[in-house]
């Protein structure tokens, strides 16, 4: 069950948001790789947690260590892992004036330079795919308010006479959310756009 409150824009914003309610999710705890350890070795696995544990720390080396070389990772019916870059924009790939050529680099152009570093931070992107797509979430996925949400809801109510949507649970996503967009990942924040944005940048594959 995914649990959600809702987030009101300030008045003074200087935005078509100001003033206007967006739902984002009430994260209940961090789940790293011992606590998955944990929680998987109590699905009557033959493995015992510590192997479990061993195991998830040498595939999250993998991993890194396979995106690193320039693959991409698909973890089927999760995401897939791969690099991307921001990268700078190149006048040209050779400044004669200053003898200085296009180069595959991490870095940042001084004013005023047509040429140098390529890249200017690279990222890594997560893709969902099989299972978990965006049309395949829509339809597993199980919402609800938290119970402050509720009690604000039931107290809007109260005082308006006039109901406002969501107080109970649903399946499949907020209309009028954020969509999955592509980008870079550890971005786990529920970041607002003009809709209010989704908690992860994943495309689907």
């Amino acid at each position: 069950m995914i649990e959600l409150y809702l987030s009101k824009v300030t008045e003074t914003s200087e935005t078509e948001q100001a003033g206007k309610y967006y739902a984002r999710v009430s994260y209940k705890q961090t789940m790293g790789v011992q606590e998955m350890a944990h929680h998987m070795a109590e699905h009557n696995t033959m493995f015992s947690e510590g192997s479990i544990t061993g195991i998830l720390i040498d595939f999250v080396k993998c991993v890194r260590e396979m995106v690193l070389m320039g693959n991409t990772v698909k973890i089927d019916n999760l995401a897939i892992f791969k690099a991307t870059v921001e990268a700078n924009a190149l006048e040209t790939l050779y400044d004669a004036e200053h003898d200085k050529v296009a180069s595959a680099t991490i870095g940042q152009l001084a004013e005023g330079q047509k040429t140098g570093a390529a890249v200017k931070v690279i990222k890594l992107l997560a893709q969902s795919t099989g299972d978990f797509t965006r049309d395949e979430l829509k339809k597993d996925a199980k919402l609800a308010w938290t119970d402050k949400t509720k009690a604000e809801i039931a107290a809007a109510k109260g005082e308006s006479g006039s109901a406002t949507g969501g107080g109970s649970e649903q399946g499949g996503s907020q209309n009028g959310g954020g969509t999955n967009t592509g980008g870079n990942t550890g971005g786990g924040d529920n970041n607002g756009g003009g809709g209010g944005g989704d908690d992860s940048p994943i495309d689907d594959d």
